[in-house]
């Protein structure tokens, strides 16, 4: 328990510091662009290879590959290992290439597909075409950083992948505050910035990997035995790994057809939950995958159990009250935190609508991270890719059903929805083959977790203020309350914690 205790808090503490510049990039960008037709442009041009970048490097590759090297790494010699890296970065590296090319040149079908709602309007369509051809080129760079990142975290080393997504932050901020202002279109620089960070985050690995004696000359090698094992595990995960991501991005493509500002309120909203998701869902899971790869190859099913429940208990001490808090405070944290130059009050009612839907789902997108490493840690594919279709359906199915009756917030509770389908189900099949045995101490802890959450929403209901005084208070006002009630709560949730009997042997894997 020690070694991921203190793995996944070097990986949360690198995250929170990304998160934290991220927020101040999304500030600068809602001061620049607000909720405009330029803010919708640029980021559906940025959503594009994020998304592919989430898919098939975070996603898909990610998950397939690390079980596949940590097989070698655990049971084999380092010559051979190598050699194993060798073959799937030079055939990775390949394929991305002309993904890259394809995806540039063919620039404008791809805005037709993800932003058919630009079809009727040719300045922006024309611009998110002319964007897409400076940002597409990052899903080549940040898929290998992907790879690289995979095989240090086997390595049980974990900064550095958590440490690089800053790297982007700081490109997009310098972008924005120095070149943006001066270009007659400001997007364009900040398309050049997605696109430097995407080749920094790479040559960063470099050094370390290096040093460690995983950095091989890149070989092409399609037919090789393990990248064809490889392979055949990615195509299903393509689709099962992503599903947050693929119903996120069916809400930009229906939320392009609704008002001028939609896709920005999605943005913003999506980028506060990303905040509590990033620091400890992503991080519980990128610890978790590895290790349990390792549980497996042994046959160690014990430990392997022991460390899925002590993943979800962890996630759901923090998604619990993060929900809570996020869902009460929605529209005050949006006036504290983005309403500034071009963002409005308007735009922060808006955007705090869907802020509250999509923390309704926050503790369901925390659990399906943890869920995942259980199947993909064992090399199981398929049956996340059977409840991942269900999850998209629903997804889509609501997104037909409440778009025009509740505009862009319906898009957002839609994918929320489809959220709790995804790990209720994945709950389910992992039960059933005992993989996944929620201890005693478990439920205990879940049964404590729901009384000091309920305790604190008490508390933040009888301090409530009502938005007339947020939008009242001057901005540094506004963030010493936000930062008081923030503190606070989180001190009070840990006394009411200790109160209700959890110490530290309770953080200990059963």
């Amino acid at each position: 328990m020690g070694g991921l205790l203190k793995s996944s808090t070097i990986v949360s503490f690198w995250t929170m510091i990304s998160r934290v510049m991220g927020l101040v990039r999304d500030v600068v960008l809602a001061n620049l662009l607000g909720a405009s037709f330029q803010a919708d442009v640029f980021l559906v041009a940025q959503k594009i290879p994020n998304f592919l970048r989430r898919l098939f490097g975070e996603g898909a590759f990610a998950t397939a590959f690390v079980p596949v090297f940590s097989e070698y790494y655990s049971n084999r010699s380092q010559k051979e290992t190598v050699q194993l890296l060798s073959k799937v970065s030079g055939t990775l590296g390949g394929v991305l290439a002309i993904v890259t090319i394809v995806g540039v040149l063919g620039s404008q079908g791809v805005i037709a597909i993800f932003g058919i709602g630009f079809l009727d309007e040719p300045e922006k369509f024309n611009l998110a075409s002319d964007l897409l051809k400076i940002t597409f080129p990052y899903i080549f760079f940040i898929s290998l950083v992907a790879m690289y990142s995979s095989v240090l975290n086997t390595l049980n080393k974990f900064a550095v992948p958590a440490f690089a997504p800053i790297l982007l932050n700081l490109s997009i901020i310098a972008a924005a505050i120095v070149y943006a202002p001066t270009m007659e279109e400001p997007t364009v620089a900040l398309a050049w910035a997605i696109f430097i960070a995407g080749a920094l985050q790479l040559f960063l690995h470099f050094p370390f990997l290096w040093k460690a004696g995983y950095l091989p000359k890149p070989q092409w090698a399609w037919k090789d035995t393990a990248v064809q094992r490889i392979i055949k595990l990615m195509i299903p995960v393509i689709f099962g790994a992503s599903v947050s991501q693929i119903n996120l991005l069916i809400d930009t493509q229906i939320a392009s057809l609704l008002v001028e500002g939609s896709i920005s309120w999605l943005y913003y909203s999506d980028r506060l939950l990303e905040f509590p998701l990033g620091i400890f869902g992503i991080a519980i899971a990128t610890v978790l995958l590895p290790t349990l790869s390792k549980f497996f190859s042994k046959k160690d099913m014990q430990h392997y159990s022991g460390t899925l429940d002590w993943g979800l208990r962890m996630v759901l001490m923090i998604g619990i009250p993060a929900a809570i808090g996020l869902f009460w405070l929605a529209e005050p944290i949006m006036i504290t935190v983005f309403q500034h130059g071009a963002f409005t009050e308007y735009d922060s009612f808006k955007a705090g609508q869907s802020l509250q839907a999509y923390s309704s789902g926050l503790i369901a997108f925390m659990m399906v991270k943890v869920f995942l490493t259980g199947f993909y840690s064992r090399q199981d594919t398929k049956t996340p890719v059977k409840i991942a279709v269900v999850a998209v359906v629903t997804n889509i199915v609501l997104n037909l059903a409440l778009f025009k009756p509740f505009g862009h917030v319906g898009l957002a509770a839609a994918t929320s929805v489809s959220a709790f389908v995804n790990a209720i189900l994945l709950y389910h099949y992992l039960s059933k083959d005992n993989h996944l045995k929620l201890s005693r101490e478990s439920k205990l802890w879940i049964g404590k977790l729901i009384v000091a959450s309920g305790l604190l929403l008490l508390g933040l209901w009888y301090t409530d203020f009502s938005v007339e005084q947020w939008q009242a208070w001057s901005r540094m006002e506004a963030i010493g309350m936000i930062s008081f009630i923030i503190t606070a709560t989180i001190a009070a949730y840990a006394v009411l914690l200790v109160i209700l009997g959890l110490r530290r042997k309770d953080f200990r894997i059963g």
